[in-house]
């Protein structure tokens, strides 16, 4: 078959995490049986090496520039939600949006050079033409929606700006209704994901009626590459924690600031040699002045996460917003380092109150009862050898690329 894969963001090389990684590790496994072509843009921080590199995994590679700066200030918030009210279509959508790149898929699907379209995550879901949904087979993999996260942000009281997403919130409802339509199969990665969106697409006042028509809704989760995440080969045991995780974005930042702020200093009330390692990309200034706090070092961009992980004796994900599943939850599961996360955190995950056991990670959700989870392995070498063992098994069994890609090839045999 012929795929075409559209993607605003660059994903190679996969090391970028989030995004990058899920779609290149798709496209590589698509690309073993399929002929996929890619659309994608380039960010200025890509290099001519790796779109050589990303050209190699695929039939055919089209690289388009990044779209113009946004405009700042409040005149230009003004003029962006003005757009949002009148179009239907969030700013961020527009920002990512490149004409040439439409102009490139609108020529290849009118001369019938592809049998189906898939746009790997809902930001791209811009260039899908409505009508191409009746001749071609169109994905939409969503990643997570954004008007569920949007109410997700209010209800917990952790939205930068109340106001402003209020004001979204009936917009993004209407824009993921809208543009979920044009799709044939829509995508998300975990089940709570799902839900959300047969909530807001399938209201239960349609349900039953002749005409009503429920969206076909897969979830396929995120995997994980075992040989950039090779199981540890020591328990490094000590206080050590660490949270990895792009430090530029939103979901991040809140967690990285809730850890710091409020976990680990009632926790080294008890330890006072407790450390923790913020790993990522791009920190922010709110995220880099976290280091200036005791026992907290902000690193940054690393060649491999991999080897932070082996040196903790604990991940800690205390993830307060944000849908679908994550990648930095599975990668701590496959190195082996013990994992004590929130219910987002483990989102998708069925990895304790299971009866009987194997419990693969720990949930806390409130203060107390991260210091409590964290405190019991630092003093239980078992427990930290038990959740370390079950969670590369699980990783093992359910979560590599192969077998994530196999579920997602499965869309595309009609």
């Amino acid at each position: 078959m012929q795929i075409l894969m559209l993607s605003s963001t660059f994903p190679y090389p996969p090391s970028r995490g989030g995004t990058q990684v899920r779609t290149f590790n798709l496209l590589q496994y698509l690309s073993r049986r399929h002929d996929v072509i890619l659309g994608t843009v380039r960010s200025p921080d890509v290099t001519d090496a790796q779109i050589d590199a990303l050209r190699g995994q695929v039939t055919e590679l089209a690289v388009f520039e990044t779209p113009g700066t946004v405009s700042t200030g409040i005149s230009g918030k003004i003029r962006r939600f003005s757009q949002f009210l009148l179009s239907g279509t969030p700013p961020n959508v527009f920002s990512s949006y490149s004409q040439a790149m439409q102009n490139w898929a609108d020529d290849l699907v009118t001369a019938g050079k592809c049998e189906a379209v898939t746009c790997e995550h809902s930001v791209n879901e811009i260039y899908v033409r409505p009508e191409w949904r009746q001749k071609l087979l169109t994905v939409a993999n969503i990643h997570s929606s954004v008007w569920g996260t949007c109410r997700e942000m209010l209800a917990t009281g952790t939205s930068q700006n109340p106001l402003r997403d209020r004001l979204n919130l009936p917009l993004l409802a209407r824009y993921e209704t809208r543009y979920c339509a044009k799709f044939s199969r829509i995508v998300a990665t975990t089940s709570t994901d799902k839900q959300q969106l047969l909530e807001l697409l399938s209201p239960p006042r349609l349900r039953g009626k002749a005409d009503f028509f429920e969206p076909t809704i897969d979830v396929i989760p995120n995997g994980v590459d075992l040989t950039e995440f090779p199981y540890r080969a020591i328990d490094p045991g000590g206080h050590t924690l660490i949270f990895a995780g792009a430090m530029n974005n939103l979901p991040n930042i809140d967690a990285a600031r809730f850890l710091s702020l409020q976990i680990l200093p009632k926790l080294q009330q008890r330890y006072p040699d407790a450390s923790l390692s913020l790993v990522g990309a791009s920190p922010v200034p709110e995220v880099l002045s976290l280091g200036k706090l005791p026992g907290i070092q902000v690193v940054g961009r690393v060649q491999r996460v991999a080897e932070y992980l082996h040196q903790a004796a604990v991940c800690v994900v205390p993830m307060r917003i944000g849908f679908g599943i994550k990648n930095k939850t599975l990668e701590a599961m496959a190195a082996g380092t013990p994992v004590v996360a929130s219910d987002r955190g483990l989102e998708g995950l069925a990895v304790d109150g299971r009866t009987p056991p194997p419990i693969e990670a720990l949930r806390a959700n409130e203060v107390q009862e991260y210091v409590e989870a964290i405190t019991s392995l630092f003093e239980n070498h078992q427990l930290r050898q038990e959740l370390s063992l079950n969670a590369r098994s699980r990783i093992e069994s359910q979560y590599t690329w192969d077998i994530i890609g196999r579920q997602y090839d499965r869309l595309f045999q009609f």
